[in-house]
């Protein structure tokens, strides 16, 4: 048995709890985990706005150390550290075959298939696929990939979702270039990450916004140039601080009707405003016709960061060993299993980066 934190329910508390988990079959990997991120899609899963089914161990953004492999698994061995890949793609879907990996068809399939057993016997679910939130986790080989050289096993886990999708919102789909001014609003892991990549693509002037004062210094800390306390002149006062145009870029890390909107409205006329935050059915965003026209702005979903993690994670591995990406600045607080709950309320009252679950 093996310590890990279960969702019984949607809308119901964690357990920490012990499961039994299978030995890896055909084309599996067992993992000792040696940390995971906490991450708002983890506690999008406990309040239903993600439908995955339950009950589930949660947990996606995690790297640790393979204790055993399936038949047929060749790319890594007992002794490797690995990342964890929660969205992997089947390569043979329509949007694989168009290079979109990020959209695969099929990268939740996994999320249905039984994981484990609880105490009691009931069949759990892998929440994103990989069930990172253990102290061990058995996964498909196709969600493992070999930790980059020389980087932390640790600190590693955030590779797994907040950096990949920070750095892909910036280089991949915003295409931010250098010189370009940009606005990002949501100061937690993804934003963290997303301003580093800003600062690292060369942004001129790079906006923090955030509804926390307190955030201010780990957001220029990442690269923020000015900061800016969410309210109902955001848009106006970003404008004020780019010439009166807006910025180049925006970047929407929040997942809220009004934050999407005011994200849009703080780009300059032909701008791009990139969404990464998950947004509940609720969240209703709207535009008028004409302004839609005048204002030539373009708005985009984002994936993943439309990220391929395989061909990624060695770029951006190169940019952490030569010291420019800071892993650890994402971090504001280690915690154990136990204290996941208490994670998810300050992401809830907007507190903090990322909080990492170290093993």
């Amino acid at each position: 048995m093996i310590r890990a934190a279960v969702l019984p329910a949607v809308g119901a508390p964690l357990e920490i709890t012990g499961i039994e988990l299978p030995e890896p079959g055909p084309g599996r990997v067992r993992i000792r985990l040696a940390a995971a991120g906490v991450c708002h899609s983890d506690l999008s899963l406990t309040n239903g706005t993600m439908r995955l089914p339950v009950p589930a161990v949660l947990g996606h953004e995690g790297a640790g150390t393979v204790v055993s492999v399936g038949e047929g698994v060749t790319h890594v061995a007992p002794g490797d550290g690995v990342v964890l890949n929660w969205a992997p793609s089947c390569g043979a879907c329509h949007p694989c075959s168009l290079g979109e990996v990020w959209l695969c068809v099929n990268a939740l399939n996994g999320a249905a298939e039984v994981h484990a057993r609880a105490a009691d016997g009931r069949d759990l679910h892998p929440g994103l696929n990989v069930a990172a939130f253990a102290e061990e986790t058995v996964v498909s080989a196709n969600c493992v990939l070999p930790l980059p050289e020389c980087i932390p096993l640790t600190d590693a886990a955030l590779l797994g979702c907040a950096v990949l999708t920070g750095w892909g919102a910036v280089h991949h789909a915003a295409r931010v270039r250098a010189g370009e001014t940009v606005a990002v609003f949501g100061v937690g892991g993804v934003g963290l990450a997303t301003l580093q990549a800003a600062r690292i693509a060369g942004a001129s002037t790079i906006v923090a916004v955030d509804v926390s004062p307190e955030k201010e210094e780990l957001a220029r800390a990442a690269g923020a140039t000015e900061y800016v306390v969410a309210s109902e002149t955001t848009a106006r006062e970003i404008r004020k601080l780019t010439g009166g145009n807006g910025v180049d870029v925006a970047v929407e890390c929040v997942g809220r009707a009004v934050t999407i909107r005011t994200a849009w409205e703080s780009t300059r006329r032909g701008g791009r405003t990139t969404v990464v935050g998950i947004g509940g059915k609720d969240q209703q965003v709207s535009f008028h016709a004409l302004e839609i026209f005048h204002w030539g702005r373009t708005l985009a979903g984002c994936v993943y960061g439309n990220s391929d993690p395989a061909a990624d994670l060695p770029v951006i591995a190169g940019h952490i060993r030569e010291g420019r990406f800071d892993l650890g600045a994402l971090v504001t607080e280690r915690i154990t299993l136990d204290g996941i709950p208490g994670a998810f309320d300050a992401m809830l009252a907007g507190k903090g980066g990322r909080a990492l679950v170290v093993f």
